[in-house]
């Protein structure tokens, strides 16, 4: 329950919220500030690339590229909700948000985080199909399966985001408007409510819980029949490429799917903020920034294409 919910506070009409950030002097706040932007940038120039990569290049018009085309975009997005309004508070004071930027933010990121669960729950499948069902894969994964895959993860980010945002700010808030996170999210703006928030806690935890739970099933059992297909080839060669393309796949999803699951699908709101905002970190700013290369820059079809299109842009 939240802490503020006693007699003595009453629920008040806020026009803006203060984000708190990372505490710190202001040495700190510089040092921050620069890491999280060298990481932006890194996030932001990378998807950016395989997004055009992707586009211009014909011979990457696949179901796979498909797939980790609309990964880069959703990447792109996400982080961009959350990091210019961050790194714009490292250097202002009060770190102010009015309360319908703070709704239309943590609307667009339960959308954006939640739709990529999804997809790469879709993308392994996508893999599943390709390593152990190679005949059967062009008939099961063709474009129209592979839009209406998309689509329907768009379609449960939305109603994610629907609930979550629509629940949260029905609530009254006391008078404490300091928002402990440095972007707007279901769990600090809890503390902040003045009225019971069990429904919402109960939400936050079977909704989420279900969906992290769920796509992390599906991600282990594709990932499992890959593992097992890979263990019964005869061709060491065969094995060392599908090993060094499949683990780092399940190194970046783990990552992605544990940090979901700390903040998200545990009974209670987190206990500790400072650790709530560390873990945040990770899945919405190091996780964009590491998919383009654990997914494309390592891929040979893709250093291809940079290869061909740079020939191109020297050429003219």
């Amino acid at each position: 329950m939240s802490p503020h919910r006693n007699g003595n506070l009453s629920a008040i009409t806020l026009q803006e919220f203060i984000l708190e950030g990372f505490g710190g002097s202001l040495q700190t706040q510089a040092l921050l500030f620069a890491l999280f932007l060298a990481l932006y940038v890194v996030a932001v120039l990378g998807n950016l690339i395989m997004i055009m990569v992707i586009t211009l290049d014909a011979r990457l018009h696949s179901p796979m590229y498909f797939f980790l085309k609309n990964l880069s975009f959703l990447d792109l997005c996400y982080s961009s909700v959350i990091y210019p309004k961050a790194l714009a508070n490292f250097m202002s004071s009060p770190k102010v948000i009015t309360i319908a930027d703070c709704a239309t933010q943590l609307s667009f990121f339960s959308l954006l985080a939640t739709t990529e669960a999804f997809l790469l729950a879709v993308m392994a499948y996508d893999h599943f199909m390709a390593v152990c069902s190679p005949l059967h894969y062009p008939i099961t994964i063709c474009p129209s399966a592979c839009a209406h895959l998309v689509l329907g993860s768009y379609c449960a980010g939305c109603f994610n985001s629907i609930v979550q945002t629509s629940f949260t700010f029905s609530l009254p808030f006391c008078s404490s408007n300091h928002i402990d996170h440095f972007f707007c999210d279901v769990p600090p703006l809890l503390k902040l409510v003045c009225a019971d928030t069990d429904l919402n806690e109960l939400l936050l935890f079977g909704i989420s819980g279900l969906i992290i739970v769920g796509t992390t099933l599906v991600v282990l059992i594709s990932y499992g029949y890959i593992s097992v297909t890979i263990l019964r080839m005869r061709l060491g060669a065969g094995r060392h490429k599908l090993f060094s393309t499949h683990v780092p796949h399940m190194t970046a999803m783990s990552l992605f799917y544990g940090t979901l699951f700390v903040m998200y699908a545990q009974p209670g709101p987190v206990e500790s903020m400072e650790q709530g905002k560390v873990v945040s970190v990770f899945y919405s700013l190091v996780i964009p920034m590491l998919n383009p290369f654990i997914y494309s820059m390592r891929n040979k079809d893709v250093k291809d294409a940079l290869w061909r299109l740079g020939q191109k842009h020297t050429a003219t």
